[in-house]
């Protein structure tokens, strides 16, 4: 861990953010602490590295995500030396989709039916909103499809 971010006031940020429940309430805190700017170079940070993980060139990258070339050297730099953190990430959402690899409700997978509302698919298995998580979990009849 880097000694120079290992302050109270970030220890304080990360509790913070260990509060949140929900991408709704991560949509509202992040837009209050970060400028849209500064989330949209993180995000984009994340979607780099998970595309080096999945072994995209550099072009391809570049021309999915518009990050520059110092970028993506940067996130790679980090997946390759850095404190292991977007590999733990990685490995804990293939660890969640592994058990539910569909549904999802609030912090846990659907295990009685399918999700009502306008979505169904937790992100990386189709296109879903922001609030995929929002849905009440349906319970199925036995017998019946899903």
């Amino acid at each position: 861990m880097n000694k120079k971010i290992k302050t109270t006031a970030v220890d304080h940020l990360f509790q913070a953010i260990l509060t949140l429940e929900t991408p709704e309430e991560c949509y509202a805190f992040f837009e209050d602490v970060c400028t849209v700017n500064e989330l949209l170079s993180l995000s984009q940070r994340y979607e780099v590295a998970k595309m080096l993980r999945e072994k995209k060139t550099y072009l391809d990258i570049a021309e999915k995500t518009g990050a520059s070339t110092a970028t993506i050297s940067r996130v790679n730099r980090s997946l390759n030396y850095g404190s292991d953190g977007y590999d733990m990430v990685f490995a804990r959402l293939k660890k969640t989709r592994a058990k539910s690899p569909r549904f999802f409700v609030g912090k846990a997978p659907c295990k009685t039916g399918r999700p009502t509302g306008r979505a169904a698919f937790l992100p990386g298995y189709g296109q879903a909103p922001r609030d995929v998580f929002s849905f009440r979990c349906q319970r199925l009849l036995p017998g019946a499809g899903q």
